[in-house]
């Protein structure tokens, strides 16, 4: 016997929708793109002094003596990035570290990953240090049809 496969659908569905909303929800609620951007900076950086390349079978190799503040750097950036999405009440902090882990590794990394680790750094730190949490919306408690209490101005109330 065959298993109805279509009877399963809806409830996928659902929950596919449900997962949805709460990853919205969670993103929403920290600066996501400052830690992703953050995060996406320090692969460049890692990755450009360990590479060895073949173009047309000459060997190109970027490896320096750098290659130990690479590491730290790039480290160190996806750290923050995740401490971003994690821990968002530290974003200043975070921000301004990535802008200067960033800017540092223009020297000492390969000029900052072939400049994709230093722009995509700059751009997370920046957004780090911008973002500001959600503010929760209160309901309003006074009635909407209330009329205008306002007094034309010269024409005060007097208690004569």
């Amino acid at each position: 016997m065959i298993p109805n496969l279509f009877g399963r659908r809806p409830r996928l569905r659902v929950t596919a929708a449900d997962a949805r909303h709460r990853f919205r929800t969670w993103r929403g609620e920290r600066p996501f793109w400052a830690g992703l951007f953050t995060s996406l900076a320090g692969l460049p950086i890692l990755y450009w002094p360990y590479a060895n390349l073949d173009l047309g079978g000459f060997p190109l190799a970027m490896s320096t003596t750098s290659g130990a503040g690479a590491l730290i750097i790039g480290v160190l950036l996806i750290a923050l990035g995740l401490t971003l999405w994690y821990h968002p009440h530290h974003r200043v902090f975070a921000g301004i570290a990535a802008l200067l882990l960033a800017l540092v590794s223009f020297p000492v990394a390969n000029l900052g990953g072939l400049f994709l680790g230093l722009i995509t750094g700059l751009v997370g730190g920046s957004l780090a240090c911008s973002w500001t949490p959600p503010v929760a919306t209160e309901p309003s408690t006074a009635p909407a049809n209330r009329a205008s209490t306002a007094v034309p101005a010269g024409e005060g109330r007097r208690d004569d």
